[in-house]
């Protein structure tokens, strides 16, 4: 072994579908700090065959994955149900992890894994890679810095075309999905909305999910109410027929307004209404912003696993999935939910 490998960090991947294929296994395969040690699926052909595309040496079964000593920090993958579990086993044999969303289908499970994270020393890195994309931390800062004054109201539109629909597999099964489009859609974008806002109490929630004689809901509408007053209002659905999905954020304050995508910020000054958008650093090579965030997120889980970088507790994830939780509650009993505080 030469200096240089000595040096790489070694990355394991559990998990090897499209979110593995098209952003975890290119962008970290492409590094000269890392190797990509190994990767696991319960299809092993699938497995296989990824592992050739990328030049993985190893396939190896989840188990033997998590227990090689050699491997530093896994980015797990695989579906939902699972997430809580390969996270504390790969936590507590000395591993640092990056989870894709959700963390856990329940804010128990999120605790649960904070504290096994915090047992073994090791960090847990969130799959949410909206949070590393320079628009969005622009937009936070911009939040932040009280440029838009207090927010009042946050109104989120998540909705994909129903030609990418899931139509079968885990993701349709509620035992191993946590739930429907809430859970796939609505997760990601609650949290983008909470990051922004620098994660306030949620007080009360009701909400309204709407199926298709499925196993899961396919259309989820959410509205929200935090302990400092502000609303926040989600759209979210699998089956939008439109020629592209709809993807927007938007905060009212009082003072200003703020939207995602494209970045634009707006503030009253002097009795006017001027531009206040500020500058951010575009992604190089025209990669798109999505792909750019999952790049800087890899940036970041690489240098955790190599001790350059601190990680923050994912303990706020709890409060995200506490919110679910309520919100799915309130949709069986057709009543508003309030949140413990």
């Amino acid at each position: 072994m030469t200096a240089g490998d000595r040096r790489r960090v070694r990355i394991g991947v559990i998990g090897t579908g499209a979110v593995s294929q098209l952003m975890h296994l290119p962008i970290l395969s492409e590094r000269r700090d890392v190797e990509v040690a190994a990767v696991a699926d319960l299809d092993d052909l699938k497995a296989r065959n990824v592992a050739r595309r990328f030049g993985v040496p190893r396939v190896l079964d989840d188990d033997a994955l998590v227990a090689d000593e050699e491997i530093q920090g896994v980015v797990i993958c695989a579906p939902s149900f699972l997430h809580e579990s390969f996270a504390a086993a790969c936590l507590q044999a000395g591993k640092h992890v990056l989870v894709e969303r959700p963390l856990a289908l329940s804010a128990g499970g999120v605790r649960w894994v904070t504290r096994a994270a915090a047992a073994a020393d090791r960090a847990v890195l969130l799959g949410m890679a909206h949070r590393y994309r320079p628009d969005v931390r622009a937009f936070r800062a911009a939040v932040a810095d009280g440029v838009l004054g207090t927010p009042g109201s946050v109104r989120l539109t998540w909705l994909n075309r129903a030609v990418r629909r899931p139509r079968g597999g885990w993701r349709r099964r509620a035992l191993e999905s946590g739930g429907g489009v809430l859970m796939d859609l609505g997760v990601p974008a609650l949290d983008l909305a909470l990051w922004v806002l620098g994660y306030p109490a949620v007080a009360r929630v009701s909400a309204v999910t709407l199926g298709d004689e499925a196993d899961v809901e396919e259309e989820a509408y959410l509205q929200a109410v935090t302990r400092d007053g502000a609303t926040l209002s989600l759209a979210a659905s699998w089956r939008l027929h439109a020629p592209d999905d709809r993807h927007e954020l938007e905060v009212f304050g009082s003072e200003g307004s703020a939207a995602l995508s494209p970045l634009s910020i707006f503030r009253e000054e002097s009795g006017r209404t001027i531009e206040a958008t500020p500058r951010y650093p575009a992604p190089r090579g025209g990669e798109t912003l999505f792909a750019n965030g999952y790049r800087r997120l890899l940036d970041h889980f690489v240098a955790v696993v190599a001790g350059r970088a601190p990680a923050e507790s994912p303990a706020g994830q709890a409060t995200l999935m506490q919110l679910v939780e309520a919100a799915y509650e309130s949709a069986r009993e057709g009543r508003e939910v309030e949140l413990p505080s």
